[in-house]
This record gives C-alpha cells, sequence and structure tokens, in this order.
C-alpha cells in the first residue's frame, strides 16, 4: 500500500504562489537591467524588504537562474534561464543558427535571434563577431521593443492605433537617442516599406543595430546585427543588403506560407 502525500494547506499553497509571483517579478526586472543589480536596487524596483529579496535571489542563484556579479557585488540573470529559452526554441534555434553564422562571418559583426515578450524582445541566440572592438550580449536579455532595431521591425507588424495601445506615452528615455512615440510612429512608416529597422545609440550609448523581420510558421521573429556605434554609419548599407539576403533564405525554408499547399 502506496503512502499518501500529506494535504497542503490552503496557507501554504498561497504561500508558495506568492514566492513564485516575487521570483518572476525579480526576474523580470533583471531582464530589464542586464547589467547587473544590487539588492538594494532589486528591492526597491519590486517594492519588497531587501531582506526577502535577498533570501529569494539566493534560491535562484542556487539553480542557476539568477547569478552574482563579482565585481558590483551585484546580481543578474543566471546561464540556467538561457539554457531554459534555447529548449523552448529549439526548432526555430536549429534552423536559424547556421544562417547566423553565416551572417556573422560575412559581416564580422555580432547577430543575433530574437522574439517578442510583452512590451520588450528577447534574444533567444546569438553569434558574437570574434574581433577586438564587438559587442556582446546575453541570451535571455529583455529590453524595450521602442529603443531597438529588433523591437521596432516588430513593431511594425501593428498598426499605429496598437502601438499606442502596447507602448506608454512618454516613451521610456534609454539614452538621450531614444525617440519619443510620435517620432517613433513616423519610423515605423518608413520601416513598413523598407522591411529593415535601424537603432542609433538608442537604447545603449555606444550600440547600434539593424534588423529584419523573420516571418515564418513558428511565428515572427528578428535577426539584428548589432555593432559599435562607431562602425554602423559606413557599414549600413552593407547591413542591410546582407539581411535582406539572410531573411529571403530562412524564409524560404520555414516561411509563413512554408508549409501550406
Amino acid at each position: 500500500m502506496s503512502k499518501q502525500e500529506p494535504e497542503i494547506g490552503e496557507e501554504n499553497k498561497q504561500c508558495g504562489i506568492q514566492v513564485i509571483a516575487r521570483a518572476a517579478a525579480i526576474m523580470r526586472t533583471l531582464g530589464e537591467h542586464p547589467h547587473g543589480l544590487s539588492l538594494a536596487a532589486i528591492a526597491q524596483a519590486v517594492d519588497l524588504p531587501r531582506s526577502t529579496v535577498q533570501r529569494i535571489v539566493g534560491a535562484l542563484e542556487a539553480e542557476y537562474l539568477v547569478e552574482a556579479i563579482c565585481r558590483s557585488g551585484g546580481f543578474r540573470l543566471g546561464p540556467a534561464l538561457g539554457r531554459l529559452i534555447h529548449r523552448t526554441q529549439t526548432d526555430i534555434i536549429t534552423v536559424v543558427r547556421p544562417y547566423l553564422e553565416q551572417l556573422a562571418n560575412q559581416l564580422q559583426e555580432s547577430v543575433s535571434l530574437s522574439k517578442q515578450a510583452g512590451k520588450n524582445i528577447y534574444v533567444i541566440d546569438r553569434i558574437v563577431a570574434e574581433r577586438e572592438l564587438r559587442v556582446v550580449f546575453p541570451i535571455g536579455i529583455h529590453v524595450p521593443l521602442h529603443s531597438t532595431a529588433s523591437g521596432k521591425v516588430l513593431l511594425s507588424r501593428l498598426n499605429d492605433e496598437q502601438v499606442r495601445d502596447l507602448l506608454p506615452d512618454p516613451l521610456p528615455p534609454m539614452t538621450c537617442n531614444t525617440h519619443d512615440l510620435p517620432t517613433l510612429l513616423n519610423e515605423l512608416a518608413t520601416i513598413r516599406k523598407t522591411g529593415v529597422a535601424i537603432e542609433q545609440e538608442e537604447n545603449t550609448e555606444g550600440m547600434s543595430s539593424v534588423a529584419v523581420l523573420l516571418d515564418t510558421y513558428l511565428g515572427p521573429f528578428t535577426i539584428a546585427v548589432v555593432v559599435p556605434s562607431p562602425r554602423a554609419a559606413r557599414r549600413i548599407d552593407l547591413f542591410k543588403k546582407a539581411l535582406l539576403e539572410c531573411k529571403q533564405e530562412i524564409e524560404r525554408m520555414i516561411g509563413g506560407n512554408a508549409c501550406k499547399p
């Protein structure tokens, strides 16, 4: 005769749900701050006591969902999250990765594969350029849609009314170059015509990006070239051409109509 599991009281269930919700809030906050935050900053962002945040972060760190940043003493999202995201997106990653590698080798720049997550994009795969001056970013990073090329090309799928419903007004300024909502809407009209989005130091100073939309039967994704700004201006046309060619090749294999008769 098998032993029965002890019943869990309603109070314990609610406590467990609360802990999960708090852990999710902490991870979302760290996702919005890829360079990391101190325990005090996390506590302020999620409106919880520092001691509570410390306990939850400690548990997340034990599972490698959060990792400590040695120099600053802060914390950021850990490698286990990237592996989980990788597994959930394994189909698209398996198909697209060879094209990303080819694109990165061709341009000698870092490239990324991203997907929308609410008002953010998150990077589900990336190839980092093998050169001295390059852009390095972790898998799993969450970045606002309105301040990135990948985000803007995803927003271009929506009409202006849908964009206004999705995004706050005013838009949070990430740098002094971040567009306001009217400027962004004008830019989206151009992106809808060209199919290419450009971002110049609108999310991070010193970094620029160019992106195109992937319309696949697995859903919409973006591929982007992410570069140090000093190199971006003189190579924009090359990036556009290479991205559009890469997009065409990928969509030929797994495009939105690929599985239709």
